[in-house]
């Protein structure tokens, strides 16, 4: 258990339970005894304690955030600066991220997408009204509720986060795919940026991918300052242009052609709301110029050690030394310059020497052109420039504003480098002639069966019980009425054989199992074959299950089984493999302990070196619940897991250097762990004990 749960802060706020452990901050749910309501509060790490420049901005800028006032916002309630900590109490909102559920739903209808930005701008605009700009919008920082309503959390967050610096690494890498261009090449900030991280969500929930992706968030980094996206529509055809427009519009590289504020993109969306197919004529991405050069990304890849960027979003040197801002640029502006003559020196030297016939690469690679627009048989399928490079497969798509024989989609997308030969997936439109199934509910079965054959499809009778039409007539159709479909579709008529014979099975589900079997005997039906189940949620001795279900009507003295609860859970196993330290070559001894207790049977002393990979396999069982496993390692706390039963798998908590030390001289006088020496899940942070 960590150090804060289950305590009183200030006399007031009961913690009762982790929620998330951040870069800044630990965060509780916890119940404020005066208001009566359950709270959230952030708590300051306490690495943070010691600065005063930190504590000041924090302190001023919460003052600032408390002030915000809107449904769309998650409401400050309580700031607390004392000597021995700081914290922030705030409302408490019962939902998951928007990160969560687009990582569920992969991509988003585009009306909801247009629902959760409204509502994002809102508070976006009541807090820029108020001089508060945001710097850190993303999916990870919105909240969304089971009613859809959105929350915004971390106001401020952002911008009294840089007076600490950061290395920009792949830690980064959840923040960088949402920043502007000027945060990315560390220009000062204001609104608009924000717009920028707006636009990049929008764009994100419509096409289901980010704009810019890569191996490192430098390289992302890069990206947001000189690539343009693939156009939404291109991703998803069925993004209106208006909303593409939108979307563009706000993800504008010089912010003064983006949105100025959240209320003209909220004007925008809110004609699009009106007229969907409205065209706004933005035009984007026509660039003339050069390519040029960002002089702080290639001051990014030039330095040695890790680049940081401070509050004013400067890159410097991981020492913190600040550099000379217009003179650095001139140096890297002039190495960047003879770097790009020496490689078109290169590119033409081994042109030159190329010789005058040579064959391709095994992996030579080839840029995919744009397929979409193009009529599949006249334009590709036997045009020996894309057939000598690609190999093609046809999904069928039915679009009825579309040509017919139109590719509406490829994968992989345009402009994307692949080997030769690689398979492209093209989507064509194949409407073509279409026929109508034809209304014949309430028809006699015969008449159904020619009226079908009229429209030349291809009837298929499926007999089913129906208590409200007289037997031998039809009920519906699958496909339904109205449906256009390709000719000799079958279509399956459903004729009622009229009301169902027989006994009813009784409802016995969730009634004790004497109980079920005297209801089933009543009902004039014989009791079948009885099984009980483990793992059930249900008490003991209650009915789970019968077969026929409830409801099914079925011939006096038939069989009904049943399936009751056990009220056991089985036992489960759940394999942990312990990462040891790597290149240590002496005994350390290992101690395991679940729950506070030392499994002795799986403690031991090894040598890292001596085993396989690094790897030393543990094994537990148990039927249900959460255990705790610490693992020492010569009296270290080395690791931490939660080992949930009910789940079947291990989730780590947190891990922690590995100190080598002599294990005679290390091992701790006493047996229990200290097991509050982890953070939380994700912080990668314990306390080693002494």
């Amino acid at each position: 258990m960590d150090k804060y749960t289950g305590k009183r802060l200030d006399g007031r706020y009961e913690i009762h339970e982790l929620l998330g452990v951040g870069g800044m901050a630990v965060v509780y749910k916890a119940y404020d005894t005066i208001d009566d309501r359950v709270v959230a509060i952030k708590i300051l790490k306490d690495e943070f304690a010691g600065n005063s420049e930190f504590l000041r901005r924090v302190r001023n800028e919460s003052k600032a955030i408390a002030v915000l006032s809107h449904p769309n916002i998650v409401k400050v309630y309580d700031v607390s600066f004392g000597d021995r900590m700081q914290y922030i109490v705030m409302e408490y909102v019962d939902g998951i991220t928007l990160k969560e559920y687009l990582d569920q739903q992969k991509e988003v209808k585009w009306k909801e997408a247009i629902h959760f930005t409204v509502q994002i701008l809102r508070a976006l605009q009541h807090a820029h009204e108020k001089g508060i700009v945001h710097r850190d919008i993303k999916p990870q920082n919105i909240m969304l509720l089971q009613d859809g309503t959105i929350k915004v959390m971390d106001f401020g967050i952002a911008r009294f986060a840089r007076s600490e610096t950061r290395t920009m690494t792949d830690k980064a890498i959840g923040s960088v795919h949402y920043i502007a261009p000027e945060q990315a090449r560390g220009d000062l900030t204001d609104e608009k940026a924000d717009i920028y991280s707006v636009g990049v969500m929008l764009y994100e929930m419509i096409t289901g991918q980010l704009p810019f992706e890569a191996d490192n968030a430098v390289s992302v980094a890069i990206m947001q300052l000189q690539a343009n996206p693939t156009l939404p529509r291109e991703i998803n055809p069925d993004i209106p242009e208006g909303l593409q427009e939108i979307t563009l519009k706000a993800m504008q590289k010089v912010p003064s052609q983006r949105y100025q504020s959240a209320a003209e993109m909220l004007r925008d969306i809110e004609q699009f709301r009106r007229n969907p197919g409205i065209r706004f004529e933005y035009k984007y991405f026509v660039d003339d110029t050069p390519t040029k050069y960002v002089d702080a990304i290639n001051n990014v890849k030039g330095t040695t050690g890790p680049v940081s960027y401070n509050d004013n979003y400067e890159y410097e040197e991981d020492l913190g030394k600040k550099r000379s801002s217009g003179k650095t640029k001139m140096i890297v502006a002039g190495i960047g310059t003879a770097f790009l003559i020496m490689a078109v020196i290169l590119g033409i030297m081994l042109v030159i020497n190329q010789p005058a016939t040579t064959e391709p690469e095994e992996d030579e690679l080839v840029k995919v052109p744009k397929f979409v627009g193009m009529i599949y048989e006249e334009e590709i399928k036997d045009n020996s420039e894309y057939t000598e490079n690609f190999t093609f497969t046809i999904k069928d798509g039915n679009d009825p504003n579309q040509e017919d024989g139109v590719v509406l989609k490829q994968t992989p997308n345009e402009g994307i480098e692949v080997k030769k030969g690689k398979e492209i997936v093209l989507t064509v439109n194949t409407q073509g002639e279409l026929t109508t199934v034809p209304d014949v509910t309430g028809l006699p079965q015969d008449k159904a069966e020619e009226s079908i054959r009229k429209w030349n499809l291809t009837p298929n009778v499926v007999t089913v019980a129906d208590e409200e039409t007289a037997k031998g007539y039809v009920t519906g159709t699958n496909p339904s009425k109205n449906t256009e479909v390709k000719p000799g579709t079958e279509v399956t008529i459903y004729v009622s054989s009229g009301p169902a014979e027989g006994i009813a099975v009784p409802a016995v589900i969730d009634k004790t199992l004497e109980a079920a079997k005297a209801d089933i005997i009543a009902a004039g039906l014989t009791v079948g074959e009885v099984t009980a189940q483990d793992d059930s949620d249900k008490a003991e001795n209650l009915v789970i299950e019968t077969n026929p279900l409830p409801g099914v009507k079925v011939a006096s003295g038939t069989k009904v089984d049943i399936i009751y609860s056990s009220g056991k859970q089985s036992e489960k196993t759940i394999d942990v493999i312990l990462n040891l330290p790597k290149d240590v070559n002496e005994d350390i001894s290992i101690k395991i302990y679940v729950d506070g207790k030392l499994d002795s049977s799986q403690s031991g002393v090894v040598n890292p070196y001596l085993t396989q990979n690094n790897l030393y396999p543990l094994k537990f069982t148990g039927s249900s619940g959460v255990q705790e496993l610490v693992v020492t390692l010569n009296g270290q706390d080395y690791v931490a897991f939660d080992l949930d039963f009910d789940a079947g798998k291990p989730t780590q908590k947190w891990q922690n250097e590995f100190i080598p030390t002599s294990s005679e001289s290390s091992e701790p006088e006493s047996s229990e762990p200290d097991t509050g020496g982890g953070t939380g899940e994700g912080d990668g942070q314990g306390v080693t004990r002494d």
